[in-house]
């Protein structure tokens, strides 16, 4: 399908029973097992299925894998804001005594996350130039477990060369994570460039709206090298 029909369909197969092409608003906190067994084998993450709306539901299930497809990615994971999603995407694979490489030109919201809060779990976050390539080369060490961008900068629409920086970051081992919030998958796909994880506050453009508050964070389809595979195992 192309981009424009899988964000109307893209995630999502029209009920059997009533055909109805609109995705369902599932309230439900809550959800049934067959048996004693069944439960214990979904908690024990033996069968798939839902368990706790809070963990997972059908509504947001589709907004993931819509988002995700739109991206060429194999998985997301829907998030309450792209605070939320970026703190996922880095402290899943980073923690007290790594450190992280960034752009200088960062969203507001995100730069005070990396200056301010990630620090306090003992995370160090370093800046570079996001127009030289070669400097952020210079701050990856031992302990860099990613590097993350924006793909167009918020608010400043300054451009950054993540493909650069993919090749940069690959050649250490550290994954690549992009904020693509600004052009969208619509007109930017970080993974086609070697980006391992794209995250989106769905918010601002993407969902053309200020009525809720909504993030992404999505995984590629295809793994472009064995830091991407080590740090999802993590």
């Amino acid at each position: 399908m192309k981009i424009d029909t899988i964000a109307v369909h893209g995630g999502y197969t029209p009920d059997p029973t009533t055909k109805a092409v609109a995705v369902p608003v599932y309230q439900t906190t809550s959800y049934a097992f067959d048996n004693t067994q069944h439960g214990a084998d979904l908690f024990d993450l033996k069968v798939a299925g839902n368990i706790y709306t809070r963990i997972m539901n059908p509504t947001t299930d589709v907004l993931e894998k819509r988002v995700a497809e739109m991206e060429g990615g194999i998985a997301g994971l829907a998030l309450a804001s792209g605070m939320a999603a970026i703190t996922y995407a880095v402290m899943t694979i980073a923690e007290a005594g790594d450190n992280i490489v960034t752009s200088s030109a960062l969203y507001g919201g995100t730069y005070n996350l990396f200056a301010h809060t990630f620090p306090q779990y003992g995370i160090e976050v370093r800046f570079a130039d996001y127009r030289d390539p070669g400097a952020w080369e210079k701050l990856i060490d031992d302990k860099t477990k990613a590097v993350f961008c924006e793909s167009v900068g918020n608010p400043l629409g300054n451009v950054v060369d993540f493909g650069a920086l993919a090749r940069i970051a690959h050649a250490r081992g550290v994954p690549v994570i992009v904020d693509n919030t600004v052009p969208t998958p619509y007109l930017c796909r970080p993974f086609e460039h070697g980006a391992d994880i794209v995250v989106h506050s769905l918010t601002s453009i993407l969902a053309a709206t200020a009525i809720r508050s909504a993030a992404s964070l999505s995984t590629p389809a295809i793994s472009p090298g064995p830091s991407t595979r080590r740090s999802f195992a993590g």
